[in-house]
């Protein structure tokens, strides 16, 4: 296991949306920190693979069914910190939103954060178990983008979620925080942003020039889950090359 800034041996942490993109990464990472991770997803594929080759264990588990997250989650014990990483995005402008496409863009980025984080914490709280939530929000919360308005909804209400949870869990010793990436190239934003017409301008207003890498979104996850960030709750962390300073 190579040597990381942010020890976490012992320590056992759920992530969602662990089966593509920056959750994923944030699982390996966990994995390297020396943290035990329970990772959460709906592709079996990418499930097992994190089981075989990293050392994970495995719940598919769609975080939109309320139900369905009640009923597995009742079992998971031994919670010492959550990362809440399912989203998805929708892409329309406000003169042609779709209720059922806001419905279910809130329901995974908004509401299914808030339904996890609710029983892990009350699992954590039963334990006397202190530990840290961490929220991966977006750029997208902090500024407005065209054609995100479900998104940026979502996200806001994400960074509110954020906050609610910081006043009620801080007195019993949960830590509450939000990363808050711009355009992170996962091989499919990698695709999504091939074309230079597109990527350009977007370019252009990020003071660093370039976009982010996954692993630098979840390295500042590593930090706010361990006690190096211990007095550290409440914030919305921009990950962002400087995108939103304007």
């Amino acid at each position: 296991m190579h040597s990381t800034p942010y020890e976490l041996g012992g320590k056992k942490i759920m992530v969602t949306g662990a089966t593509s993109g920056i959750g994923e990464v944030i699982a390996q990472l966990l994995r390297r920190c020396g943290a035990q991770v329970l990772a959460i997803g709906q592709n079996r594929n990418k499930l097992d693979q994190l089981v075989t080759l990293h050392g994970c264990v495995a719940l598919a588990l769609d975080v939109a069914d309320s139900a369905a997250v009640e009923k597995e989650l009742a079992s998971s014990h031994g919670l010492d910190g959550l990362v809440n990483c399912s989203g998805i995005s929708i892409l329309e402008s406000c003169l042609a939103l779709n209720a059922d496409s806001f419905d279910r863009v809130m329901a995974v980025n908004a509401r299914g954060a808030a339904m996890v984080s609710r029983y892990v914490a009350q699992h954590m709280i039963a334990e006397r178990r202190q530990g840290s939530i961490v929220n991966v929000s977006s750029q997208a919360s902090l500024v407005a983008l065209e054609d995100h308005l479900a998104y940026c909804a979502s996200k806001a209400a994400l960074d509110a979620i954020t906050r609610a949870m910081c006043l009620e869990l801080g007195p019993l010793g949960i830590r509450v925080n939000s990363v808050n990436p711009t355009v992170t190239l996962t091989p499919m934003a990698a695709q999504a942003w091939g074309d230079p017409e597109k990527s350009g301008p977007v370019l252009q207003a990020i003071p660093l020039r370039r976009f982010a890498r996954p692993e630098e979104v979840a390295w500042p996850v590593m930090f706010l889950l361990s006690a190096a960030a211990s007095m550290i709750s409440g914030v919305c962390l921009p990950v962002d090359g400087g995108y939103t300073c304007r």
